[in-house]
């Protein structure tokens, strides 16, 4: 690996494990021997490396491995993370999952640098704050499916634009059944993991929510777990908000004029929700919210019978294959120009060498190792 690890990075680390065991500044200087805290503040702050004799001590007195200062794919400390779960799912393995998916996306900006592309420091923010109307939330909506040029199928080009204009990085990953997907900000990168074993509209509106996160973080700075219990009336406006924004983005009135007709059946209904790959139910709702509907009707209209747009079987059975394009290109990148081994990928990927190769045929990428 062609990097050195920067005082910033190694001293946000400690800070972060320090702050995980409940140990002040001054306990830690104890620690390390240090005359008073203020050399401790000066690392956690970047000012000032740790020496070798110090990386040890700070690795056997918290009792993780060297990794853990040493790895310039981790982004522990420095990443903020939201994540869409059901309330049944165990805090722990949530946080297992979650040192996983960070240690993906630290993977894909570390070899974006090293190899040359480069990100964009450019971020790009919504103008919105929770004080904000849902109708603003809306127009919020509509204007990004504009600015990306999504047009009569917003979904379908969704995480490429995400991905081309928004420096927000796309991962499609098999999440434990309870978890839909997660919000993540890192410096000069947002990202959005979406479970591909939830049914197309789903993901797509996963996609899209998440994405409103992404756009409104330091405004509106979403909860760690989003399993819509414990949040208070501040989370849920949030979270209603991203509703209004996903579901304006993937079917902005402009897109719905042209499939409309006088009479919404449930075939239409179905029809319609399937051709933008979104769900029967979501594009009812969107309907009354555009007028395009009355309240009264909508409840009329049994729910049952849109459930997987009125297909028997499921929605899609197509699943896409894991992480994405882009990220695969990188990791391809980053092996071809000898900054990370085919092993280490295979490891990061939790793959064995032939799944990371099918893993690359499956994206349309050239293999960058023989097998």
């Amino acid at each position: 690996m062609g990097h050195t690890m920067t005082p910033a990075s190694t001293g946000t680390r400690l800070k972060a494990l320090r702050e995980r065991r409940g140990m002040s500044q001054e306990q830690l200087a104890q620690t390390f021997g240090f005359k008073n805290h203020q050399t401790v503040a000066q690392i956690e702050g970047g000012q000032r490396k740790l020496s070798a004799e110090e990386l040890v001590t700070a690795v056997q007195a918290f009792g993780v491995d060297l990794d853990y200062f040493t790895n310039p794919f981790l982004i522990v400390g420095e990443a903020r993370f939201s994540w869409r779960r059901r309330a049944e799912l165990e805090a722990t393995d949530l946080d297992a999952f979650e040192s996983k998916a960070g240690e993906w996306i630290g993977a894909y900006r570390e070899l974006c640098v090293t190899t040359g592309r480069g990100l964009s420091p450019v971020v790009h923010r919504l103008n919105l704050t929770r004080f904000d109307s849902y109708e603003a939330a809306e127009a919020a909506g509509e204007g990004v499916a504009a600015f990306l040029e999504l047009g009569s199928v917003p979904s379908r080009g969704l995480a490429e634009a995400m991905q081309e204009k928004l420096s927000t990085l796309v991962l499609m990953v098999d999440a434990q059944s309870g978890i839909s997907g997660a919000a993540c900000l890192v410096r000069d990168l947002g990202a959005v993991l979406v479970n591909r074993n939830e049914s197309i509209g789903r993901r797509n509106f996963d996609l899209a929510h998440e994405l409103f996160h992404v756009l409104t973080w330091d405004a509106m700075p979403p909860e760690r777990i989003d399993d819509g219990v414990g949040s208070g009336k501040i989370q849920k406006r949030i979270e209603t908000m991203a509703e209004k924004f996903a579901s304006a983005l993937l079917m902005p009135r402009e897109v719905l004029s042209r499939h409309h007709e006088a009479s919404v059946d449930y075939g239409w209904l179905n029809r319609t929700a399937t051709a933008l790959g979104v769900t029967s139910v979501a594009l009812k709702w969107r309907l009354v919210s555009l007028g395009l509907m009355d309240v009264d009707t909508a409840r009329t209209l049994d729910d049952r019978l849109l459930w997987n747009n009125g297909s028997p079987n499921g929605q899609d059975a197509e699943v896409p294959p894991l992480f994405g394009r882009r990220f695969m290109t990188v990791m391809g990148a980053g092996i071809e120009k000898g900054q990370v081994s085919v092993r280490r990928v295979a490891k990061l990927l939790a793959v064995s060498i032939d799944e990371l190769g099918k893993l690359f045929d499956d994206h349309g990428i050239p293999r960058p190792f023989d097998m």
